[in-house]
């Protein structure tokens, strides 16, 4: 099931969408009958279409500005006994590299503002997350640790979550650790509405800290890559949101261990 939702997701992602309807134009365009050449001729205008839409900043802005503004960053102070959860993202593993520089932009954007709430709080524990992928040999929860020791926190301060696929599971396994205790949540700001969802629909309660901010604002006429690219995240969490509004959660029983 968790490998075929990310297919489908990936069917109505901009970038793999646009493939798919070049690809569905070049084969309709090889039949000969008038109704298939018009599909062909359909597929390529939507394609198009899709693309410049995407890249366009206006609309890039406005998909993901819609997401990032729901919460704002958080300085509140934390009493004890605090934690704070860094949402896992991804890392590429090559020799020679230390844990920070093998981290995603993403991953490091993460962690960076997860260090940060550590500092607003005394004796905190932080918890990261994330299993290998199946691309690589370490898991992503052992690397973001080993990259918070190099930025200076206490090893005996972190938690590793080194099995959580995705946010359903790592909420349930946070749940397994701290119960309905408070705790602040990290993760990117267009992610953050679906993961607080998730959180809350277990009865948790997660204290917003959005970061990894993608909403820029550019010139209309300027197609870019990275508008396209924060478009693709964006689309991503709306269908993520759907696909949670639809299916729903199952409560686990949580055992409190903090």
């Amino acid at each position: 099931m968790f490998w075929l939702k990310k297919v489908l997701s990936q069917l109505v992602m901009p970038i793999p969408l646009t493939v798919l309807l070049l690809l569905l134009a070049a084969c309709l365009w090889r039949s000969q009958r008038q109704w298939f050449l018009k599909l062909g001729k359909i597929s390529l205008s939507l394609a198009i279409a899709v693309l410049l839409l995407c890249s366009q900043s206006q609309v890039s802005y406005w998909l993901a500005h819609s997401l990032e503004s729901r919460y704002e960053t958080n300085n509140l102070i934390m009493v004890e006994p605090c934690v704070v959860m860094v949402l896992g993202s991804s890392h590429i593993e090559k020799p020679g590299l230390t844990a920070v520089q093998q981290l995603s932009a993403t991953a490091l954007a993460r962690l960076s503002e997860g260090i940060r709430q550590l500092s607003l709080g005394q004796q905190c524990k932080l918890v990261v997350s994330g299993y290998s992928g199946g691309l690589q040999p370490t898991p992503h929860a052992s690397i973001m640790a080993k990259a918070a020791i190099e930025l200076g926190v206490n090893p005996t301060n972190i938690i590793k979550f080194d099995q959580p696929k995705d946010t359903i599971e790592e909420a349930y396994a946070l749940q397994e650790l701290i119960g309905h205790h408070p705790f602040k949540l990290v993760t990117s700001a267009t992610h953050m509405p679906r993961a607080m969802s998730i959180f809350r629909q277990l009865g948790m309660q997660p204290q917003a800290a959005p970061t990894d901010f993608i909403a820029r604002q550019g010139f209309w006429w300027r197609l870019d890559a990275d508008q396209l690219l924060a478009a693709q995240r964006a689309i991503h969490e709306y269908v993520g949101m759907l696909w949670l509004s639809i299916k729903g959660l199952k409560q686990h029983t949580s055992r409190e261990t903090l």
